[in-house]
């Protein structure tokens, strides 16, 4: 079925409800004018909005939250009010008499407190009395002119019931992106040229945390890939319950064939676990971000590397350090994260601030979790399911949601596409925002440093 209600006068009639949108239930000219067609589709649910259209062209109706029946009873609902249309501007006129707002008629279709119906008698007809004639009773229950409402018109060409339904998706996305070749050619352009602004380090380093199975290495396979110009798997990603990764890793990647590597390194890890002495020791995570971990060590669950072993490295540079962490969140598993888990990065996050090292949460498997994202990566910022999974990621990990990026990893597709890259690439360069910050940090003590003597 087509709607009638056009898209800006649904809109209208949303923004009055809320984050909501609107389901056809019921079309007079499809399922026929009479009260019986009506009951048959509208019966037993709320809420709705009723929608009449007469001869001389008025829009108009009425909304209620409560559902319809054949119970021959008034019904109250103090959220009712009735409306019509003005050039697509929309006049609502609210119930005023509650206990009476809706009648459940039995021969008709919408009945509004026997104020305004639509399709009366089963008819193609309305009937319409606003309390001009004098009846105290209608006067307290909508106070309209016949006139605005319907232009005395009572000839119905259409009559339509729509069912108000919880939208997944906001009108205004939460977050900007632009989504074209040009922005994913400008943020590539910005990966490749950072430079940090401290002059010993060349390269900024992220470190990648996060529950086996998350998404670190697939994240990293997938950064890579947009500079290869296609799909490239170097990290292992796996799907098992435990961790694929068993080295400290630190992988660099250099565009198209030849040349100079980018100047942002990825160190993955051995992944987390819920269970003591599984998965990557958390003890570990100050020898890695104070640079004390060589490439491809080779992590002991049970036992962190020690000051006095060989391969342990003592006096690391800055540019041997880790300068942002990244937490790698699997959408899917947000609600249902065990409190060992969420005790785990949260002991994380403590050692990681003490360290004054910038965080941030990668939310990756977004596809998997919401439809809309599903059927358009474009979406992400749009679905208010995503928003909540945001909200909950930020409490769990203990982050602002600022910290917090939406991603997909890519998986099962052959070939790049510009909207996956675009999250992928935005999420890199907000990590070279966070580097930044804390060079800036550590130039000023520099300075402050050097001041005082």
């Amino acid at each position: 079925m087509n709607s009638k209600l056009t898209e800006t006068q649904q809109k209208a009639i949303c923004s009055k409800l809320g984050n909501v949108k609107l389901k056809l239930l019921y079309k007079a000219s499809i399922h026929g004018f009479t009260g019986a067609d009506f009951h048959q589709h509208c019966d037993n649910k709320s809420a709705t909005v009723s929608v009449g259209y007469n001869k001389s062209g008025h829009v108009f109706g009425g909304y209620t939250s409560q559902p319809f029946s054949q119970s021959r009873q008034f019904v109250n609902d103090d959220q009712a009010f009735l409306f019509s249309f003005s050039r697509e501007k929309l006049n609502t006129y609210p119930v005023t008499n509650a206990p009476y707002a809706v009648k459940m008629d039995m021969n008709s279709g919408p009945n509004f407190g026997d104020t305004l119906i639509l399709v009366y008698k089963n008819r193609k007809e309305m009937y319409s009395n606003p309390g001009s004639l004098g009846s105290s009773f209608h006067k307290k229950l909508y106070n309209f002119t016949a006139e605005k409402m319907h232009g005395n018109n009572l000839d119905l060409t259409e009559c339509e019931v729509y069912q108000v339904e919880e939208s997944s998706q906001f009108e205004n996305p939460w977050r900007t992106v632009n989504w074209n070749s040009e922005q994913k050619k400008t943020l590539m352009e910005r990966i490749e040229s950072y430079k940090p602004s401290i002059s010993s380090v060349s390269e900024a380093r992220v470190l990648l945390v996060g529950p086996v199975g998350a998404g670190k290495s697939s994240f990293f396979n997938s950064f890579k890939s947009i500079f290869k110009g296609h799909i490239t798997s170097q990290a292992t990603p796996g799907t098992s319950s435990t961790s694929v990764t068993t080295l400290f890793r630190s992988y660099t990647v250099t565009p198209g064939r030849e040349g100079k590597s980018l100047p942002l390194v990825f160190c993955d890890t051995m992944g987390l676990e819920a269970e003591v002495g599984a998965g990557l020791n958390i003890a570990e995570i100050s020898n890695i971000i104070n640079g004390h971990i060589p490439d491809r060590y080779q992590f002991n669950s049970s036992v962190p590397l020690q000051s006095e072993a060989q391969t342990f490295r003592k006096n690391p540079e800055l540019k041997d350090k880790i300068h942002c962490v990244a937490y790698v969140i699997d959408a899917s598993k947000i609600s249902i994260m065990s409190q060992k888990m969420e005790d785990k990065l949260k002991a994380i996050r403590k050692t990681v601030n003490s360290s004054g090292i910038p965080q941030l949460v990668l939310l990756t498997k977004v596809d998997e979790v919401c439809s809309l994202v599903r059927e358009d990566i474009r979406n992400v910022y749009r679905s208010s399911y995503i928003r909540d999974v945001v909200q909950e990621a930020g409490t769990r990990v203990g982050v602002p949601l600022s910290c917090i990026i939406p991603v997909k990893n890519y998986s099962q597709e052959l070939e790049l596409e510009t909207d996956i890259d675009i999250l992928l690439l935005s999420a890199a360069v907000q990590m070279l925002r966070f580097v930044d910050n804390l060079f800036d940090d550590l130039s000023d003590q520099l300075s402050s440093v050097t001041n005082v003597k």
